[in-house]
């Protein structure tokens, strides 16, 4: 996956004109609609959310506990290819005579198949499967030297898989140079699969750790729902979601993703597919290297009611929440902590630029937040609502921006920070939009705000 962040200097991109790539194959409208003048709002002011995400349901609950003396199944994490071989074959024959639930009794599973020169296979899930682990059952992957591996991996639609361990071999891989470029990053070692066009997955109540790639990767599916799992010390990703439709990420615990980029807890990532109706919500992150959630190509994207902690000893790459032009996002009542700053300086939020015209999909909404010691900023773009959020510590910022609404927020200084007091607060160059009720500390802010002179401070004219 390829995933490029813009590094930017925090003093530069305020003072001077941004030169960023734009989206590559992405045709829309440039049109810049007045914020809201397409959304149906909730009384509390944010886009009503128009989706749900379907679960998976079974018409009958045949039960069936995995035999592992008639299966000849080891359980002392020892000879992978015997266990992925006679775990497969008991699956297989389960979901052959009908058993929607199968269970995986206590024990060490050990799975591993040479599928190909890049590719670890592992065990695979069929369609109308409820796959439980039992308590002390975890299943992992054997020390392997592919690029490529899912240690569970999902072939069909209506299939939930929890309460178990899933490890991967991060500590034991080796990294052998790939045959066509020499690289080593290995980067797509996988906890579960969720792909082949499934539908109607849930994931709940379970471990992912220790994977050279994302704990779960999500790949052309529609109707899945995490919930209730830690995800935690894999390389690369918590959850990747590359074309998904109706993603529920909801009360997991995400943290210390670390190791290859990009490194964050959630990457939505299309790379060409659709990714739609996405909501995350009741998360906690921390301890993430690159950031907590990325979005890259996502339409009605809801980030809700998260926590985001940057970590004792963490410091992030890019910072905890990171949005690129033309996705859609509604980004409400999450509580942000930083304790440094990333490439980006110390911004909770940013909303990277096209790089070409100033038109947005549709307005980005930035309600209710409370950002600790952080602030946010959204640059070369169009259509945003900002309203009642607490920047403690640090500022707001827009460069070259049309059609902000920026509404009954707070900015506090620092003492830690002391440099920031001067135009640092508020900080404007090139913007249209309307202001109202902003405060910074105890006293009313007046912005003076247009929506048709553009507004630009003096003293970003002056280079400060």
């Amino acid at each position: 996956m390829n995933h490029f962040v813009y590094k930017l200097s925090i003093l530069s991109i305020f003072i001077s004109t941004l030169s960023c790539k734009d989206d590559e194959g992405v045709a829309e409208d440039n049109t810049s609609p007045r914020v809201a003048a397409k959304e149906n709002l909730d009384a509390d002011g944010l886009p009503k959310k128009t989706f749900d995400v379907l679960l998976p349901a079974f018409t009958s609950n045949k039960e069936y506990i995995i035999d592992l003396n008639q299966w000849d199944i080891p359980t002392n994490n020892t000879n992978a290819i015997k266990t992925t071989a006679n775990l497969q074959a008991a699956i297989d024959w389960a979901h052959d005579k009908g058993y929607t639930k199968v269970i995986l009794p206590e024990g060490q599973y050990l799975v591993g198949e040479d599928v190909n020169e890049i590719y670890q296979g592992g065990i695979e899930l069929h369609d109308d499967t409820e796959f439980v682990f039992n308590d002390g059952a975890v299943l992992s992957i054997d020390t392997n030297d592919k690029w490529n591996y899912c240690v569970i991996s999902l072939n069909g639609d209506n299939i939930i898989i929890r309460d178990g361990t899933i490890k991967g071999d991060r500590d034991t891989h080796i990294f052998t140079p790939r045959a066509s470029d020499g690289k080593t990053a290995h980067d797509e070692g996988h906890g579960i699969c969720v792909w082949n066009k499934s539908n109607q997955v849930l994931v709940d109540n379970m471990i992912i750790q220790n994977v050279t790639g994302d704990g779960s990767l999500v790949l052309d599916a529609q109707d899945v729902t995490f919930s209730n799992n830690t995800i935690y010390n894999n390389r690369r990703q918590g959850i990747s979601i590359v074309g998904g439709t109706r993603i529920e990420i909801k009360n997991n615990e995400i943290h210390h993703i670390n190791g290859t980029s990009p490194q964050f807890g959630i990457d939505i990532e299309g790379a060409g597919r659709l990714d739609e109706d996405i909501l995350i919500q009741n998360n906690y992150f921390h301890h993430n290297k690159g950031g907590d959630i990325v979005n890259t190509s996502g339409k009605d994207v809801y980030i809700l009611d998260n926590v985001m902690e940057q970590g004792d000893g963490n410091v992030y790459v890019d910072g905890p929440i990171v949005s690129w032009h033309r996705t859609h996002n509604i980004i409400a009542r999450n509580t942000i902590t930083m304790i440094s700053g990333s490439v980006n300086g110390r911004l909770g939020y940013i909303q990277y630029s096209s790089g070409g015209d100033k038109g947005h999909n549709r307005a980005t909404y930035v309600h209710d937040n409370v950002c600790n010691s952080c602030g946010m900023y959204m640059y070369k773009s169009a259509d945003a609502d900002v309203r009642n959020n607490k920047f403690l510590g640090y500022f707001v910022s827009f460069s070259e921006f049309e059609n902000v609404i920026l509404k009954d927020n707070l900015v506090t200084f620092s003492e830690e920070h002391p440099n920031l007091r001067f135009c640092w607060s508020y900080r404007f160059n090139d913007v249209k939009g309307i202001a109202s009720g902003n405060f910074l500390g105890d006293q009313l802010e007046e912005i003076p705000l247009s929506e048709t002179t553009p507004h630009t401070l003096q003293c970003v004219l002056d280079g400060w």
